[in-house]
């Protein structure tokens, strides 16, 4: 689904990744996983279009999108949210969402908001209720559900759990491996949390200082103590 091969990609004389190989295959979760400062949301920016490498290739279903302009992405089927739970805090949940169907260049159906309450019930609870005065999980729904709107392939995620209770936490890494499973999602998931990422993923990649330091089954690095201690905290 999504291959990488050798990139390069720097802010100023600084590179921020090293020749970084990776791939996510189709229906599968690959998370990324590394300290701050290892270069995981500039690998997310590079990959949908909002930062260019200087050296490498990015390909979707084999097709070659480096050059591609990000507000074109949607169309190819990738959607990316990234860190910061960025709903439009004046509109309410549903106008929100419905705001995700624009990058396709359709309208979002009623269906499509179905799949969005389905997923997160709590969301067809506030469905009128303007996006600014929801709680911090609340909003990390609407805006995976709002990218959910695109019908996206391939889903990029940008620290999901930041600052989220463990619960939260655990209901929208549950509700990824349904989509997964039932929709054939693509995920790559970016994350500081490896604990969590790990426990659900198909697909491990760490990340230290812009290099790929390993790139094994979740479940390999999850019992890799020297690699977790090491790089990943636990």
């Amino acid at each position: 689904m999504l291959t990488i091969d050798r990139l390069t990609v720097g802010y100023g004389p600084v590179n921020a990744l090293h020749e970084v190989t990776l791939s996510a295959e189709k229906g599968e979760i690959t998370a990324v996983l590394g300290a701050n400062g290892a270069g995981k949301t500039t690998l997310l920016r590079t990959v949908s279009g909002l930062h260019r490498a200087r050296s490498g290739t990015v390909e979707l279903a084999g097709q070659p999108i480096g050059c591609v302009p990000a507000e074109d992405m949607p169309r190819l089927g990738m959607a990316h949210v990234p860190e910061g739970r960025g709903v439009i805090t004046e509109l309410d949940v549903e106008e929100n969402l419905r705001l995700g169907g624009l990058g396709r260049g359709g309208r979002v159906s009623e269906e499509d908001l179905s799949l969005a309450f389905d997923l997160f019930p709590v969301l067809a609870d506030r469905r009128a209720q303007q996006a600014g005065t929801l709680s911090g999980g609340e909003r990390q729904m609407l805006v995976i559900g709002r990218a959910l709107m695109a019908r996206p392939s391939l889903l990029l995620l940008d620290e999901p759990s930041l600052g989220l209770a463990p619960r939260i936490v655990a209901q929208i890494f549950a509700m990824l491996r349904d989509l997964v499973r039932d929709q054939g999602l693509t995920v790559l998931l970016v994350e500081q949390n490896a604990r969590s990422a790990l426990s659900v993923a198909d697909r491990g990649v760490v990340l230290h200082l812009g290099r790929v330091v390993a790139d094994e089954q979740a479940s390999v690095l999850a019992s890799d103590d020297q690699l977790r201690h090491a790089y990943l905290g636990f």
